[in-house]
């Protein structure tokens, strides 16, 4: 393992790096990602962010979004870059298997692996690593691995503070959920300081829904939520027919699960959605339910303990039966 100063010293000269997040990346990952993009390349670093796939069209207007490369539109020269790498910083996951097609190639480098993540249970593949489970965001631990750890508050830009922002920001949900902490809000106050314009940044990522996005919201409210009074849980499940009807995009069923929570009494809340290639499950819940236990346990996933993912192989009304199966079990905690 590196030592922080023996890692600031090897970024002391330039170097070739990769940064990259997990597959499907959201604020919090692409956010990061291109924070360390911005900084490392101020450096004078030679740097390219590539990610395992597309990403929502409402993280766009990021600073630094036209450099990302996208791993399958260009397998082999993404490859060749990953493997010449000398230092490849990976962000917003632990497990190798967040990176989907990409894993093979981040396993085999040679590159020294930089980890800064918040979620728990590190699968151990890299040789520096800033982790905290607490943490509300990576972007957070981003923040204090440039502002603290490599003492460099200076060099934080607005490009740097925006991602930085956009990152805390998502993934408290706009500092609405338990990980927001008084932390969290100097450190934001902080990036507002520096140059995040956080009104512009709500507006971006919020308030720039396609039409379609919205119309889809309406049909899955009136006829995809089901509530399970007994267990102080609602659900929705999509069909892969509902997102072909609507054209759904990636990114256009993020924070749909959000709603399902917000009924009074809800405890636990539950996205399925039948993709092409799995049916995919996001859970959120309120209070001590283990969202990342039932999905470490059930779907082959994990998460946080209010906010985990999982997939499945099985149809889509067999996933929806194993969920609700599962229910019973956790009654006590679901009604206590």
């Amino acid at each position: 393992m590196f030592t922080p100063e023996a890692l600031k010293g090897e970024l002391t000269e330039p170097k070739q790096i990769v940064v990259t997040t997990h597959h499907k990346p959201d604020g919090d990952a692409l956010g990061s990602s291109l924070a360390v993009y911005h900084w490392l390349k101020a450096k004078g670093h030679t740097v390219h962010v590539i990610v395992p796939s597309d990403f929502p069209a409402f993280l766009n207007w990021l600073p630094g979004r036209s450099d990302i490369r996208i791993y399958t539109e260009d397998k082999a020269a993404n490859d060749a870059l990953i493997a010449k790498a000398q230092f490849i910083f990976c962000l917003d996951f632990n497990g190798l298997g967040r990176i989907h097609a990409m894993e093979e190639a981040l396993r085999n480098a040679e590159g020294t692996k930089v980890m800064i993540d918040h979620h728990l249970d590190p699968e151990g593949f890299d040789s520096y690593r800033h982790w905290d489970s607490e943490a509300a965001a990576t972007a957070q631990l981003v923040y204090d691995f440039i502002a603290n750890i490599m003492d460099d508050h200076q060099a934080i830009t607005p490009e740097i503070a925006t991602c930085l922002y956009t990152g805390i920001m998502t993934d408290t949900g706009s500092f609405r959920f338990q990980t927001t902490t008084p932390l969290v809000h100097r450190i934001a106050a902080d990036l507002i300081t520096l140059g995040a314009k956080n009104w512009e940044i709500h507006e971006q990522v919020y308030n720039s829904f396609s039409e379609n996005r919205l119309k889809f919201l309406g049909f899955c409210l009136l006829n995809r939520l089901e509530v399970l009074h007994e267990y102080r849980t609602a659900l929705f499940s999509i069909s892969r027919h509902d997102l072909s009807r609507f054209q759904i995009t990636t990114g256009d069923t993020e924070g749909l699960v959000n709603y399902a929570l917000s009924i009074s009494g809800m405890r636990l809340a539950a996205l399925i959605v039948d993709r092409t290639e799995q049916v995919k499950l996001s859970l959120r819940s309120v209070g001590n339910f283990p969202c990342n236990e039932v999905c470490k346990k059930h779907f082959n996933g994990g998460g946080h303990r209010n906010a985990a993912g999982g997939n499945s192989n099985e149809p889509l009304p067999k996933v929806v039966a194993a969920f609700k199966s599962i229910l019973p079990a956790y009654k006590v905690l679901l009604t206590q």
